[in-house]
C-alpha cells in the first residue's frame, strides 16, 4: 500500500473518531470552548495538573476522564499530527506479524486503524485505564472488527497475558516526563558512565523496568517491537536504549527521528525504534546527540549586528559545545562550576578570543548555550553571567 493511500485511510479513520486537525491555537481553543462546558474544562485542567505532579493513580484518573465520549474527540484532536506521523510507521510493519499487542493503547485509535488494514491479523490492545478500554471496545464493536479485542491491565503491576510476535508501545513505556534521565559524566561531555545502580534507579523510579519485564514475558522468542517514547532528550534516550539492550532487544534498523505538531507547537519525540528479540542483524546503539539546528561557528562568518540586543552568534543546541571548543585562543575571564550532591554539574564561563567576548553554559543534562558579542558589548555578557550565577545560588 503506497504511503499516500495509507495516509488518506488514516485521515478518514481519524475523522470517524471525531478528531479534527487544527493549525491555529486560536481556532482549536475556540472550538474546544464550544464543545466543552466550563466545568468540563475545569475538571480536565485539575486532572492534568494532578497527572503531572502525582503518581500512577493520578495518570489513570486523567485518562479515565479523557475517555468520555464528549471529551476525547476534543482532547485527542491536539494529537492529530501525532497520529499522522506515527500511524503510518506502525501500520507499514504490522503485516510482518500474526499476533500483535498494542501496549498502552489508550482509546485504541491506532490499534483499530491497523486492525482495519490487516483483517487477517489478530490484535490485542492493553491499557491500565478501564474507561479507555471500554471506549475502545465499544468503537471496535461499532466497526465490526472481529480481529481486535481490548483488555484492561497494568503492566507495571502484573504480566501481560498471551504470546505475541509483535509488540507496539507508543508513549506508554516511559511516561515520567518530569524525570530528567541519566546525567553525563561531566559538563564537558555527552558521554554517560556505566553505573548499574544509576540505571536501575532510573528504571525503578520511572516504572520502565517493571513494564519492560512484564511485556517481555509476552513476546515470542524471536518477536519484534516497535517503540516510540518521549525520549528525544539524550539523558532519557540513553537509559531507555540500555534497558532495551539489557533485555536482548536489538535494533533492526537505525532509529527514525519523528517531528509533529500539537496544533501550533512543534514536538520532537522519539525516536521511532524497530527492534527484534535476539536479532542476529545488529545495528549499533548510538549514544551521541542528534544533529541539531545550531549554526556552525566560524569567525569569518560573524557579521555585525544591527540590533543592539541581539548577539553576533547564539547557539542553544548541543552543537554549541563543538562551537565553544573551536573558539581560537580562548581566554577565560571568569567561570563557575556547581557540583550538586547527586553528581549533577552546571558550568558557566565568560571569556574572550581575538575581537570578541563570549558566554558559555553547559550542564550534565546536555544543555548547552554559547553567546558571542563584539568587545564593545562585553558588559552585556557580564550582566548575563551575574544573572545566571544568582539563579544557581
Amino acid at each position: 500500500m503506497v504511503n499516500d493511500s495509507l495516509r488518506q485511510l488514516l485521515r478518514e479513520h481519524l475523522a470517524w473518531w471525531g478528531l479534527r486537525q487544527f493549525t491555529s491555537d486560536r481556532d482549536y481553543f475556540a472550538w474546544q470552548q464550544r464543545q466543552l462546558s466550563s466545568e468540563d474544562l475545569k475538571q480536565l485542567a485539575s486532572c492534568a495538573e494532578r497527572k503531572r505532579d502525582g503518581g500512577r493513580h493520578d495518570e489513570i484518573a486523567f485518562y479515565d476522564i479523557a475517555a468520555h465520549p464528549k471529551i476525547f474527540p476534543v482532547l485527542y484532536s491536539q494529537r492529530y499530527d501525532y497520529y499522522e506521523a506515527v500511524g503510518p510507521l506502525i501500520a507499514a510493519h504490522c503485516g510482518e506479524a500474526n499476533s500483535i499487542l498494542d501496549f498502552g493503547c489508550g482509546l485504541g485509535i491506532l490499534t483499530s486503524f491497523c486492525a482495519r488494514i490487516f483483517p487477517e491479523k489478530n490484535f490485542v490492545g492493553v491499557d491500565r485505564s478501564a474507561a479507555s478500554i471500554a471506549a475502545a471496545q465499544e468503537q471496535a464493536d461499532r466497526r465490526g472488527l472481529r480481529n481486535l479485542r481490548f483488555d484492561s491491565a497494568d503492566a507495571e503491576t502484573q504480566p501481560v497475558s498471551g504470546c505475541y510476535d509483535l509488540v507496539i508501545a507508543t508513549h506508554a513505556l516511559l511516561q515520567s516526563e518530569q524525570d530528567p534521565g541519566l546525567p553525563s559524566r561531566s559538563w564537558r561531555t555527552f558521554e554517560r558512565g556505566h553505573d548499574p545502580a544509576l540505571q536501575t534507579a532510573f528504571e525503578q523510579r520511572t516504572g520502565l523496568g517493571r513494564r519492560l519485564d512484564n511485556i517481555m514475558k509476552a513476546l515470542s522468542s524471536d518477536g519484534r517491537m516497535m517503540l516510540f517514547e518521549k525520549t528525544r532528550q539524550l539523558a532519557r534516550r540513553v537509559p531507555l536504549q540500555r534497558a532495551l539492550a539489557a533485555r536482548d532487544l536489538q535494533l533492526i534498523q537505525p532509529p527514525t527521528s519523528v517531528n509533529y505538531h500539537s496544533v501550533e507547537e512543534l514536538v520532537g519525540d522519539g525516536p521511532f525504534y524497530r527492534l527484534q528479540r535476539g536479532s542476529q542483524k545488529r545495528v549499533a546503539w548510538d549514544e551521541l546527540p542528534e544533529a541539531d539546528d545550531g549554526r556552525p561557528f566560524s569567525p569569518e562568518a560573524i557579521t555585525p549586528s544591527t540590533d543592539p540586543e541581539r548577539p553576533l552568534y547564539e547557539n542553544h543546541w548541543p552543537s554549541a559545545q563543538a562551537a565553544w571548543e573551536q573558539l581560537p585562543d580562548r581566554d577565560v575571564l571568569a567561570d563557575t562550576t556547581r557540583q550538586d550532591p547527586d553528581g549533577r554539574q552546571v558550568h558557566v564561563e565568560r571569556g574572550r578570543f581575538p575581537g570578541f567576548h563570549y558566554l558559555y553554559c553547559a550542564n550534565t543534562f546536555d544543555q548547552r548555550q554559547l553567546v558571542i558579542v563584539e568587545q564593545t558589548r562585553a558588559a552585556m555578557l557580564e550582566t548575563y553571567y551575574q544573572e545566571i550565577l544568582r539563579g544557581l545560588s
